[in-house]
């Protein structure tokens, strides 16, 4: 089984976000990626992981949201 490996490009169209968003986060530390020479790279089940613990903390903030959302 193997782990895809996503660009920059790649995870910004997947979050549907501007590449330069993506690299903030990365730069930042925010979100998990690794760096090959100058290129950001991006596990994709760790961008999973991510999202998920994003959905979480934004449920947890919000106590009047359905946990079924």
């Amino acid at each position: 089984m193997s782990d895809p490996i996503l660009t920059i490009k790649d995870v910004a169209d997947y979050l549907k976000v501007n590449e330069r968003t993506i690299y903030r986060l990365a730069a930042s530390g925010e979100l998990p990626g690794f760096k090959v020479g100058n290129s950001w790279r991006f596990k994709q089940s760790e961008l999973e992981q991510y999202i998920a613990e994003q959905h979480n903390r934004a449920n947890e903030q919000d106590p009047n949201k359905s946990k079924n959302n």
